[in-house]
């Protein structure tokens, strides 16, 4: 079997991010049903964390274990890594042990050196640039409740970040229109816009975004490793919350996600989230069902 990687979307065709999206589906009404699955059997997936997580964590060795494998947790303070060991030389060992390895860091590029001296498959579990994995559960969320995305109108409010960054990839992959909403000086990747072209279009006005959405998606304001921007933020992203003013804009049946975790009052008010156009707890755990299909994928 070729070996392949998962660091964006785009490492699938178009088919086989359809086809993995319902076996998402598939998987997660057999485990509802309590079926027995075990097609990674003795299967080792070690998981780098240099990013906390809970989600991600919690959704990958769950699956392993589901799957009748198993998944070895490793933070910096458990790897030479943490002590300046080159990743091209940890990829070599780690790989050689274990088949298949899931990567939560700050850099995309670093990613990218560990999957270029790996011998096995490479998950991007989040990076700086593109958090893929949660694409797929945010996607196979929105099937379940409203049938085939290909058509429809996204609206992407708030950071151009690796959650912006992924659902450019999105639209291009699965044909929907992407209206992307942020401040100046928050606007996502200018390759990747360029690379999506008609489909993705991008404004500093959520409201004109918003008009017949038939999905609203936002991410906290400062991510990960930016939090001493908080306050300059709060100030920038000040008129770019969704609420229910801004959802009534959007298509009556209009769903609203969130990859999690929450700021309620800033990125979203309680009355969207807690409300009843939510999935978000759907979409949440769809991170194991979507990332079992993906680990199926790349390790059976």
């Amino acid at each position: 079997m070729t070996k392949r990687h998962f660091l964006s979307l785009m490492d699938l065709s178009r088919d086989e991010l359809k086809t993995l999206l319902s076996r998402g589906i598939e998987l997660k009404k057999m485990q509802h049903a309590g079926e027995i699955f075990e097609p990674l059997k003795n299967k080792v997936l070690a998981m780098i964390f240099d990013k906390s997580s809970t989600r991600t964590r919690v959704s990958f060795e769950t699956g392993m274990a589901q799957f009748g494998g198993h998944a070895v947790f490793l933070s910096p303070r458990d790897t030479q890594l943490g002590r300046g060991e080159p990743i091209e030389d940890t990829a070599r060992v780690i790989s050689s042990m274990v088949d298949a390895i899931m990567v939560r860091t700050f850099s995309h590029e670093s990613l990218e050196t560990l999957a270029e001296y790996s011998s096995v498959p490479v998950i991007n579990g989040l990076t700086d640039f593109v958090h893929p994995c949660q694409l797929l559960a945010d996607m196979q969320c929105y099937i379940e409740h409203r049938g085939s995305i290909e058509g429809r109108t996204v609206t992407y409010i708030g950071d151009g970040n690796n959650m912006c960054h992924s659902y450019i990839n999105a639209a291009r992959q699965l044909d929907f229109k992407l209206n992307v909403a942020c401040p100046k000086g928050y606007e996502p990747d200018a390759e990747l816009i360029k690379l999506a072209g008609d489909c993705v279009s991008i404004t500093d006005d959520p409201v004109a975004a918003s008009e017949n959405s038939d999905l609203l998606v936002t991410d906290v304001w400062a991510s990960m490793g930016q939090e001493e921007e908080q306050k300059i933020r709060e100030k920038a992203f000040a008129n770019f919350q969704i609420n229910e003013k801004l959802m009534k804009h959007a298509n009556s049946d209009a769903l609203f996600m969130h990859c999690l975790p929450a700021h309620r009052g800033e990125e979203v008010s309680a009355g969207v989230i807690d409300g009843p156009q939510s999935v978000v707890w759907d979409e949440a755990e769809n991170r194991l069902h979507a990332q079992k299909a993906l680990l199926e994928f790349l390790m059976a």
